[in-house]
This record gives C-alpha cells, structure tokens and sequence, in this order.
C-alpha cells in the first residue's frame, strides 16, 4: 500500500448561514465523502450525519456547540454513521435502529475490498479511483486503514414519518424517504423551505441497486419529494440545490425506473 500523508487537519468547514456550517473531510474519496451538517438553535443544535469517524468530530465542532446536541443520522451506511457513537443524543429511523446497535454493514477504505461493479461505475460517473484507498492522506502516523470499522451504537431516540425535531426556533420534520435504504430520512422545516436530505437525493449519482436498496420504494419517495414546496435541499453529498434542480433530478430519476408494477 502506498505511503499516505499525515493530514494537518482531517476535517474542513464553512458557514452556509448564520445558523447552518457545513463540515466536509477533504481527503476522503468524493464517493464517500458525506456532508455533514450542523445547525444552530435557540434551545438545542442539530448535528446531521457524522462522516467516517476516521477523527473525532465531536473535539472538531467543540467551538460550534454550546448547547444540548442532538446528532441524527439520515442513513446507517458507513460514511454517514462513523462518529455517531460520539455524542450522547442519538437519532435514526427505527428501520435501522437494531442494525446500528450491531454494525455489521460493509465498511472500508481499501480499494482491494470495495465491490468492483461500484469502482467500475464511479468511473463513469466521472468519480475514478486512483491509488488503493478511498483516501488520500491519514488522520494520525497509527491510523490503520485495514482495522477501519464502525463502532455500534444504540440509537437514544428511534423516529418515524412525522415526528418533529425541535430546536426552539426551528422544528424539523423527519420525512421517511426509503429507496436508498430501507431507514433512509429526511428533516423537513416547512417554514423556510430547508430539507436536509441524506442521500435520498442529491445533485449526483444516486445509488438504488446496493443490497438494501429497493428501486419501488426510490420511485415513490421521488414523487414525495417532487410535491415538497422546497427552498433549498442540503443533501447527503455534493453541493446544495434549489426547488428548480430537484425537480430536475426527480424527473430523470422517474424517466428512468418509474415503469408500471
């Protein structure tokens, strides 16, 4: 294996708003490289997603968080669940609750181990892997990439289609939008607009063919979301996007696998 970089810093930041940082790991491969969200409340903040848990994240956003945390993880697959187990306030929808408790889902950074059909196919999406890792430098000179895993955690709070997320000032609805996986949410605040969207959609190539996806039930949360008078949409990767975009995205998703069942 290649010799990798000592990283300076692992993880990387800017301001969206007043009130929402994105957080980002630099090098990580851009495939698995999640958006993390913070949000700032009256009462409490938000934390959406948790990236690889390659460093902690919870010392990185230490100067951010002067309040009760409450971390939600859109999606357990690896790269969105890694430093869930840092924080003391957990939230996933209860399709993936038990699963998160007991990690046992796929998880690695070696090239050699990732399906070939996915690094076949983020080469067609312009996404190429160079090298035999998924990323380019290591946190710490004893960081193994071969001993990477997720640690279980048990989630303190299950949701479900409805419950709401309340930070004092904002409330978010979580909005159950399988497809991707079968636990897959969004977090919905009507009144300005703002979804956060994991990977349900995203201004990329969306993945319904992994082995919890289901193609019926990604047809159906598209329709959802293409009704949701929408502002802005934050999702799971890539850059954020407006109401004209999504709809652009939902209509080339449906076009392609909305067929008669």
């Amino acid at each position: 294996m290649s010799t990798l970089e000592i990283a300076e810093r692992w993880f990387e930041r800017r301001r969206v708003s007043d009130d929402i940082t994105l957080l980002w790991e630099p090098h990580v491969h851009r495939f698995i490289r999640c958006n993390i969200w913070h949000v700032r409340g009256r009462d409490a903040d938000l934390l959406v997603d948790t990236g690889l848990g390659m460093a902690s994240l919870k010392d990185h956003i230490a100067d951010l968080v002067d309040k009760p945390l409450l971390s939600v993880a859109t999606h357990y697959h690896y790269d969105h669940v890694g430093s869930l187990h840092e924080f003391d306030q957990r939230i996933m929808h209860r399709a993936e609750a038990d699963a998160m408790a007991d990690y046992r889902q796929a998880a690695t950074l070696l090239v050699a181990d990732f399906p070939k059909m996915l690094i076949d196919a983020m080469a067609k999406a312009g996404l190429p892997v160079e090298g035999d890792t998924l990323v380019s430098a290591l946190p710490h000179p004893d960081y193994s990439l071969e001993n990477f895993a997720i640690e279980s955690t048990t989630p303190t709070r299950v949701v479900a289609d409805g419950d709401l997320i309340d930070l004092g000032n904002r409330h978010f609805e979580i909005i159950h939008l399988p497809g991707h996986s079968p636990g897959s949410i969004g977090l919905w605040e009507e009144k300005s607009g703002t979804l956060f969207s994991g990977d349900a959609v995203y201004d990329g190539w969306l993945l319904d063919e992994l082995s919890d996806s289901n193609i019926s039930d990604y047809v159906d949360t598209m329709k959802r979301l293409r009704e949701l008078a929408v502002h802005v949409v934050h999702g799971g990767h890539e850059p954020s996007f407006g109401r004209d975009r999504l709809h652009e995205i939902v209509d080339d998703y449906l076009r392609r696998r909305d067929r008669p069942r």
